[in-house]
Formats: structure tokens, sequence, C-alpha cells
């Protein structure tokens, strides 16, 4: 049996409304994308991006996205998402449009990306800070968010004897 390869496309979305980000749903977001390559690629490109499109991660609070898609056509799916202007939520309309973060083959390079993806965005706000208490808010999230093997307690530490 052969295994279909799938190309993970991690996005943010982008508002000046901070209502967009409160209201935004998964099925609502797939449906925007959907219409999206419907109105960019026609029939042949919504047939190809939907057979195995879904929405794999949905955080309202940061605006973060995961999308899966076919590895055959992914091309369609990210040349289609600066199209997506609005979100339609509850009968009315935000305008925003989605910021491709980064192409993946896997979730697990998506999320370490969005991990240094995250940090990086953090140093940059580190810069910015004027008060003191800002700045140790800061600087306490970027040590929550540091990539640290835990070290195993099993005997893998160096007790100062040698053996032969």
């Amino acid at each position: 049996m052969v295994r279909f390869k799938n190309r993970y496309v991690l996005c943010e979305v982008v508002s000046e409304d901070p209502r967009c980000r409160q209201c935004i749903e998964d099925r609502t977001l797939g449906l925007a994308v959907r219409d999206a390559i419907a109105r960019v690629h026609g029939d042949y490109g919504l047939a190809c991006c939907s057979i195995s499109f879904t929405v794999k991660y949905l955080n309202a609070y940061t605006g973060t996205v995961l999308l899966r898609c076919r590895k055959d056509s992914y091309g369609l799916l990210c040349s289609a998402l600066p199209f997506v202007r609005y979100l339609e939520s509850r009968a009315q309309r935000y305008p925003c449009f989605l910021n491709t973060l980064h192409v993946g083959g896997t979730i697990r390079t998506c999320q370490k990306f969005l991990i240094q993806y995250n940090r990086t965005q953090l140093l940059r706000l580190l810069q910015n800070c004027t008060t003191e208490e800002e700045r140790q808010c800061i600087q306490k999230s970027l040590l929550s968010c540091s990539l640290t093997k835990e070290q195993s307690q099993s005997g893998d530490e160096d007790d100062g004897t040698e053996t032969d």
C-alpha cells in the first residue's frame, strides 16, 4: 500500500480588528481558503486541493493556523492564500489576510519552526521595551519557550570514576 505524502502550511491570520481572531473557527477558515482556491484556480484547483485539505490546527488567540494538503497540490494552495481577504463569522465579515510562515513535510517541523519564530518575535519585543517590568515579563516568556533537552537521571551522569 502506498502512503500519501502531505504538506503542512503554517500561516498566521493578520487582522487589524481584534474581534476577528476571537471569531475564527476552523470551518469558516477552511471555507474561505476553499473559496479562494476556487476563484484563483477554478474547478480543477479546487478538486486537486480538496482531496486531503484540512485545517489541522487553529489557535484563535495567536492567530496561528496549520493547513494540510497533498504534496502534489500544495503549490495551488500556497498561491491561493493571498486571495483570502476576509473571514465570515456569524453573518459578519472581518477583513484579514493569511501570512504564510512555513511549509513543511510534518507537523513536527512546523512546530519547531513556530517555536523559533515566536522566540525571534519575543526578542524583537524585548528590544522595544520601555519599562523594566515589561522587560522581565518578556524575558520570562523567552525562557519558557527554550528548546532544551531534559537530562535523564538513570545513570547518565559522570561520577568521576574511570572504568577500563
